[in-house]
Protein backbone atom coordinates (compact mmCIF):
# COMPACT_ATOMS: atom_id res chain seq x y z
CA UNK A 1 0.00 0.00 0.00
CA UNK A 2 1.42 3.21 -1.11
CA UNK A 3 1.57 6.66 1.13
CA UNK A 4 -0.08 9.41 -0.02
CA UNK A 5 2.20 12.86 -0.83
CA UNK A 6 0.52 14.81 2.40
CA UNK A 7 1.38 11.17 4.75
CA UNK A 8 5.08 11.38 3.17
CA UNK A 9 5.31 15.33 4.06
CA UNK A 10 3.88 14.71 7.69
CA UNK A 11 6.24 11.89 8.60
CA UNK A 12 9.26 13.53 7.28
CA UNK A 13 8.28 16.41 9.19
CA UNK A 14 7.88 14.39 12.42
CA UNK A 15 11.42 12.53 11.73
CA UNK A 16 13.13 16.09 11.37
CA UNK A 17 11.33 17.38 14.62
CA UNK A 18 12.27 14.11 16.75
CA UNK A 19 15.71 13.94 15.38
CA UNK A 20 18.90 14.66 18.49
CA UNK A 21 19.75 18.45 18.45
CA UNK A 22 23.15 17.70 17.55
CA UNK A 23 22.21 16.03 13.91
CA UNK A 24 21.08 19.75 12.91
CA UNK A 25 23.04 22.08 15.09
CA UNK A 26 25.84 22.58 12.88
CA UNK A 27 23.14 24.07 10.44
CA UNK A 28 21.44 25.61 12.92
CA UNK A 29 24.75 27.68 14.05
CA UNK A 30 26.01 28.66 10.69
CA UNK A 31 22.62 29.69 9.41
CA UNK A 32 20.96 31.02 12.19
CA UNK A 33 20.50 35.24 12.60
CA UNK A 34 22.73 37.42 14.90
CA UNK A 35 22.48 40.71 15.64
CA UNK A 36 24.37 43.32 14.38
CA UNK A 37 25.94 44.52 17.35
CA UNK A 38 27.17 39.87 18.02
CA UNK A 39 28.07 39.98 13.80
CA UNK A 40 30.63 42.45 14.44
CA UNK A 41 31.77 41.44 17.55
CA UNK A 42 32.63 38.45 16.33
CA UNK A 43 33.82 39.04 12.79
CA UNK A 44 36.50 41.63 14.68
CA UNK A 45 38.77 38.32 15.92
CA UNK A 46 39.04 37.36 12.44
CA UNK A 47 42.12 40.15 11.77
CA UNK A 48 43.88 38.73 15.08
CA UNK A 49 43.01 35.02 14.32
CA UNK A 50 44.57 35.68 10.57
CA UNK A 51 47.20 36.74 11.55
CA UNK A 52 48.39 33.66 14.64
CA UNK A 53 46.68 31.35 12.48
CA UNK A 54 49.89 32.79 9.75
CA UNK A 55 52.62 33.50 12.39
CA UNK A 56 52.23 30.31 13.77
CA UNK A 57 51.75 28.11 10.70
CA UNK A 58 54.50 29.39 8.88
CA UNK A 59 56.87 29.62 11.93
CA UNK A 60 56.17 25.79 12.67
CA UNK A 61 55.66 24.64 9.35
CA UNK A 62 56.96 26.84 6.77
CA UNK A 63 53.70 27.32 4.89
CA UNK A 64 50.54 29.62 5.93
CA UNK A 65 46.65 28.81 5.32
CA UNK A 66 47.55 28.86 1.18
CA UNK A 67 48.38 25.56 1.64
CA UNK A 68 46.66 24.14 4.82
CA UNK A 69 42.99 25.65 3.94
CA UNK A 70 43.19 28.22 1.21
CA UNK A 71 39.30 28.68 1.34
CA UNK A 72 39.56 30.44 4.46
CA UNK A 73 41.62 33.43 3.07
CA UNK A 74 38.28 33.80 1.27
CA UNK A 75 41.21 35.47 -1.86
CA UNK A 76 42.98 37.55 0.91
CA UNK A 77 46.45 38.36 -0.07
CA UNK A 78 49.48 36.13 1.21
CA UNK A 79 51.42 37.45 3.98
CA UNK A 80 54.46 39.63 3.82
CA UNK A 81 58.38 37.75 4.87
CA UNK A 82 56.48 34.74 6.88
CA UNK A 83 58.80 31.97 6.97
CA UNK A 84 59.75 28.89 9.18
CA UNK A 85 61.57 29.46 12.24
CA UNK A 86 64.53 27.99 13.75
CA UNK A 87 63.76 26.33 17.05
CA UNK A 88 63.85 22.92 19.14
CA UNK A 89 61.77 20.30 18.61
CA UNK A 90 59.50 20.95 21.80
CA UNK A 91 58.96 24.24 20.68
CA UNK A 92 58.25 23.10 17.39
CA UNK A 93 55.62 20.81 18.19
CA UNK A 94 54.01 23.05 20.68
CA UNK A 95 53.48 25.61 17.79
CA UNK A 96 52.36 23.74 15.19
CA UNK A 97 49.91 22.60 17.81
CA UNK A 98 49.09 26.35 18.06
CA UNK A 99 48.76 26.91 14.46
CA UNK A 100 46.30 24.08 13.71
CA UNK A 101 44.18 25.66 16.86
CA UNK A 102 43.86 28.64 15.03
CA UNK A 103 43.19 27.02 11.81
CA UNK A 104 40.16 25.16 13.74
CA UNK A 105 39.15 28.79 15.48
CA UNK A 106 38.90 30.61 11.98
CA UNK A 107 36.47 27.71 11.05
CA UNK A 108 34.65 28.17 14.00
CA UNK A 109 34.05 31.88 13.42
CA UNK A 110 33.17 31.58 9.43
CA UNK A 111 30.77 28.78 10.36
CA UNK A 112 28.82 31.53 12.77
CA UNK A 113 29.25 34.79 10.84
CA UNK A 114 30.27 35.79 7.45
CA UNK A 115 33.96 37.25 7.88
CA UNK A 116 35.93 38.87 5.39
CA UNK A 117 39.00 37.90 3.38
CA UNK A 118 42.41 37.79 5.14
CA UNK A 119 43.76 41.18 5.42
CA UNK A 120 47.23 42.16 4.33
CA UNK A 121 49.98 40.70 7.10
CA UNK A 122 53.25 42.57 7.51
CA UNK A 123 54.93 39.13 9.34
CA UNK A 124 58.73 40.02 8.21
CA UNK A 125 61.35 40.02 10.24
CA UNK A 126 61.58 43.50 10.05
CA UNK A 127 58.33 44.08 11.28
CA UNK A 128 58.47 42.61 14.51
CA UNK A 129 62.19 44.47 14.60
CA UNK A 130 60.15 47.65 14.67
CA UNK A 131 57.77 46.64 17.67
CA UNK A 132 60.53 45.45 19.50
CA UNK A 133 62.54 48.51 19.02
CA UNK A 134 59.73 50.92 20.48
CA UNK A 135 59.75 48.85 23.36
CA UNK A 136 63.22 49.41 24.02
CA UNK A 137 63.15 52.78 22.79
CA UNK A 138 65.99 52.24 20.52
CA UNK A 139 67.60 50.44 17.81
CA UNK A 140 68.75 46.62 18.94
CA UNK A 141 72.16 45.85 17.21
CA UNK A 142 71.56 43.06 15.64
CA UNK A 143 67.98 43.59 14.82
CA UNK A 144 65.61 41.63 16.88
CA UNK A 145 64.32 38.67 14.51
CA UNK A 146 61.54 36.56 15.98
CA UNK A 147 62.45 33.47 13.02
CA UNK A 148 66.02 33.23 14.57
CA UNK A 149 66.03 30.65 17.70
CA UNK A 150 62.82 29.27 19.72
CA UNK A 151 63.06 31.99 22.51
CA UNK A 152 62.94 34.67 19.86
CA UNK A 153 59.83 32.92 18.15
CA UNK A 154 57.94 32.39 21.80
CA UNK A 155 58.93 36.01 23.09
CA UNK A 156 57.48 37.23 19.45
CA UNK A 157 54.51 34.51 20.21
CA UNK A 158 54.32 36.91 23.70
CA UNK A 159 53.01 39.58 21.60
CA UNK A 160 50.08 38.23 19.59
CA UNK A 161 47.60 35.61 21.79
CA UNK A 162 47.55 38.07 25.01
CA UNK A 163 45.65 40.69 22.91
CA UNK A 164 43.06 38.37 21.21
CA UNK A 165 42.65 37.23 24.52
CA UNK A 166 41.79 40.77 26.21
CA UNK A 167 39.61 41.51 23.22
CA UNK A 168 37.62 38.63 24.48
CA UNK A 169 37.06 39.54 28.02
CA UNK A 170 36.21 42.98 26.71
CA UNK A 171 33.83 41.38 24.24
CA UNK A 172 31.80 39.27 26.44
CA UNK A 173 29.58 41.49 28.06
CA UNK A 174 28.57 43.10 25.38
CA UNK A 175 27.22 39.88 23.19
CA UNK A 176 23.24 39.22 23.63
CA UNK A 177 22.65 35.53 21.13
CA UNK A 178 23.83 32.94 23.55
CA UNK A 179 25.34 31.18 20.59
CA UNK A 180 28.07 34.10 20.39
CA UNK A 181 28.61 33.73 23.96
CA UNK A 182 29.24 30.26 23.49
CA UNK A 183 31.91 30.83 20.77
CA UNK A 184 33.79 33.53 22.59
CA UNK A 185 33.87 31.50 25.70
CA UNK A 186 35.32 28.29 23.62
CA UNK A 187 37.73 30.90 21.98
CA UNK A 188 38.90 32.78 25.30
CA UNK A 189 39.38 29.34 26.96
CA UNK A 190 41.84 28.05 24.41
CA UNK A 191 43.35 31.53 23.68
CA UNK A 192 44.25 31.81 27.40
CA UNK A 193 45.79 28.57 27.28
CA UNK A 194 48.11 29.48 24.47
CA UNK A 195 49.03 32.31 26.77
CA UNK A 196 49.74 30.75 29.52
CA UNK A 197 51.89 27.99 27.58
CA UNK A 198 53.88 30.88 25.86
CA UNK A 199 53.76 32.44 29.43
CA UNK A 200 55.55 29.82 31.84
CA UNK A 201 57.82 28.60 28.85
CA UNK A 202 59.05 31.99 28.63
CA UNK A 203 58.86 32.28 32.70
CA UNK A 204 61.82 29.01 33.19
CA UNK A 205 64.03 31.66 31.71
CA UNK A 206 63.29 34.88 32.81
CA UNK A 207 66.58 35.30 33.73
CA UNK A 208 68.28 33.96 31.33
CA UNK A 209 69.85 36.71 28.92
CA UNK A 210 68.80 36.31 25.11
CA UNK A 211 71.68 36.34 22.84
CA UNK A 212 73.24 38.82 21.89
CA UNK A 213 71.44 41.74 23.73
CA UNK A 214 72.61 40.65 27.13
CA UNK A 215 69.12 41.53 27.76
CA UNK A 216 66.94 39.14 30.14
CA UNK A 217 63.87 37.71 28.80
CA UNK A 218 61.74 38.96 31.47
CA UNK A 219 63.07 41.99 30.78
CA UNK A 220 61.70 41.43 26.69
CA UNK A 221 57.96 40.56 28.37
CA UNK A 222 58.17 43.88 31.11
CA UNK A 223 59.01 46.08 27.88
CA UNK A 224 56.61 44.54 25.31
CA UNK A 225 53.72 44.85 28.09
CA UNK A 226 54.69 48.56 28.18
CA UNK A 227 54.57 49.59 25.23
CA UNK A 228 51.02 47.71 24.70
CA UNK A 229 49.68 49.75 27.71
CA UNK A 230 51.32 52.91 26.07
CA UNK A 231 49.63 52.37 22.78
CA UNK A 232 46.73 50.88 23.95
CA UNK A 233 46.19 54.39 26.27
CA UNK A 234 43.72 52.88 28.48
CA UNK A 235 45.86 52.26 31.74
CA UNK A 236 47.90 49.54 32.72
CA UNK A 237 46.59 45.82 31.11
CA UNK A 238 49.20 44.30 30.65
CA UNK A 239 52.39 42.82 32.71
CA UNK A 240 55.41 40.93 31.86
CA UNK A 241 56.58 38.08 33.87
CA UNK A 242 58.30 39.75 36.60
CA UNK A 243 56.67 42.26 38.70
CA UNK A 244 57.23 44.01 41.74
CA UNK A 245 55.93 42.26 44.86
CA UNK A 246 53.00 44.70 45.68
CA UNK A 247 51.55 44.27 41.66
CA UNK A 248 51.84 40.37 41.89
CA UNK A 249 49.00 38.13 43.03
CA UNK A 250 47.65 39.15 46.70
CA UNK A 251 50.64 41.62 46.19
CA UNK A 252 52.98 38.91 47.91
CA UNK A 253 55.23 37.16 45.23
CA UNK A 254 57.18 39.06 42.01
CA UNK A 255 55.98 36.01 39.64
CA UNK A 256 54.05 36.57 37.09
CA UNK A 257 53.57 34.13 34.75
CA UNK A 258 49.92 34.43 34.62
CA UNK A 259 49.02 38.36 33.87
CA UNK A 260 45.92 39.70 35.96
CA UNK A 261 44.41 42.44 37.69
CA UNK A 262 44.49 42.77 41.44
CA UNK A 263 41.95 40.21 42.25
CA UNK A 264 44.04 38.31 39.63
CA UNK A 265 41.12 38.55 36.82
CA UNK A 266 42.07 39.13 33.45
CA UNK A 267 42.31 42.79 31.93
CA UNK A 268 39.93 43.40 29.24
CA UNK A 269 40.39 45.67 25.81
CA UNK A 270 37.82 47.20 23.12
CA UNK A 271 38.37 46.97 19.43
CA UNK A 272 39.65 50.39 19.32
CA UNK A 273 42.39 49.78 21.68
CA UNK A 274 43.93 46.28 19.87
CA UNK A 275 43.81 48.25 16.97
CA UNK A 276 46.61 51.36 18.35
CA UNK A 277 48.28 47.90 19.59
CA UNK A 278 48.36 45.90 16.22
CA UNK A 279 48.77 48.89 14.60
CA UNK A 280 51.78 49.88 15.79
CA UNK A 281 50.55 53.83 16.11
CA UNK A 282 48.45 54.04 19.17
CA UNK A 283 45.86 55.13 16.91
CA UNK A 284 43.22 53.44 15.42
CA UNK A 285 43.06 55.63 12.41
CA UNK A 286 46.42 55.14 11.05
CA UNK A 287 47.31 51.35 10.02
CA UNK A 288 50.40 50.11 10.12
CA UNK A 289 52.53 47.71 11.91
CA UNK A 290 51.19 43.97 11.11
CA UNK A 291 48.60 45.62 8.99
CA UNK A 292 50.08 47.87 6.38
CA UNK A 293 46.47 48.25 5.03
CA UNK A 294 44.49 48.55 8.31
CA UNK A 295 42.55 45.34 9.65
CA UNK A 296 38.64 44.48 8.35
CA UNK A 297 35.26 44.28 9.17
CA UNK A 298 32.88 47.09 10.37
CA UNK A 299 34.30 47.87 13.59
CA UNK A 300 38.24 48.76 11.82
CA UNK A 301 37.02 49.85 8.67
CA UNK A 302 34.84 52.13 11.14
CA UNK A 303 38.08 54.20 12.35
CA UNK A 304 39.46 54.19 8.80
CA UNK A 305 39.36 56.60 6.76
CA UNK A 306 36.49 56.48 3.61
CA UNK A 307 38.05 55.64 0.55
Amino acid sequence: MSLSANAITFATFLILLLLPKSYSSKTIESNSSLPQVDVDLLEFPLNLKYLEAEFFLYGGYGYGLDKIAPNLTKGGPTPIGAKRGQMDKFTRDVIKQFALQEVGHLRAIQSTVKGFPRPLLNLSAESFAKVVDSAFEKQLVPSFDPYRGGVNFLLASYLIPYVGLTGYVGASPKLQDPKSKRLVAGLLGVESGQDAVIRALLYEHAHKKVKPYGITVAEFTNRFSQLRNKLGNAGVKDEGLVVVESEGAEGLITGNVLAGDKYSVAFDRTPEEILRIVYGSGDEHKPGGFYPKGADGHIAKSHLPKA
